[in-house]
């Protein structure tokens, strides 16, 4: 699936036909239902330090305490272990020199959005995002972070343990974090 693929009517915005429009038998493009949607293809880094704590920042979008690992979507024609480094250096500064890549996970894990955000984001052409996750070792210092890049998405960063992860994460991705805390506990 292309990034660009969110279905036959994912440029058609949302509406309703009301009135005499409606009455007359109108016949207008409606989007697709939820569950026709497809899912945005991205990347997750699960990044451990020498200490065996994983990397989260706090979204700067959102109204709630949320945290989560790095992650962001794959560019056309791009590779899924290029995407993952390349937005883990946009999100947290960390250049590529400061990480080893330990592992892949076996396969893409998936999460859908809430009813309320769909629409919302993305321009409403996904349900929700298909991950290729990646572990990865911080070679570096706290000091080679830097959350204030130029497209900012966290506001505040920590080294949290790893079965701590779930109750940190937006209800909705917690079973895909317990998946890859599943796949990864051993090689962390």
């Amino acid at each position: 699936m292309d990034a660009d693929d969110g279905g036959a009517y994912s440029d058609v915005p949302r509406f309703a036909v009301v009135g005499p429009a409606r009455d007359a038998g109108v016949k207008m493009a409606s989007m697709p239902k939820d569950s026709e949607l497809g899912y945005r293809p991205c990347v997750g880094i699960m990044l451990v330090n020498m200490d065996g704590k994983v990397f989260v920042g706090q979204r700067l979008d959102s109204s709630v305490e949320a945290w989560q690992m790095p992650q962001g979507g794959i560019d056309e024609g791009e590779d899924a272990k290029a995407a993952a480094l390349r937005e883990l250096g946009e999100e947290t500064g960390i250049v590529r020199d400061h990480v080893e890549i330990i592992a892949k996970a076996r396969d893409e894990h998936f999460y859908d959005l809430p009813p309320e955000l769909i629409g919302k984001l993305w321009g409403g052409k996904y349900r929700g995002q298909r991950q290729f996750w990646f572990l990865a070792r911080f070679l570096g210092t706290d000091g080679d972070i830097d959350i204030h890049t130029t497209h900012p998405e966290f506001q505040n960063w920590k080294w949290t343990a790893p079965d701590t992860l779930p109750d940190l994460i937006v209800p909705f991705k917690r079973k895909l974090y317990r998946d890859i805390l599943q796949e990864f506990k051993d090689l962390i």
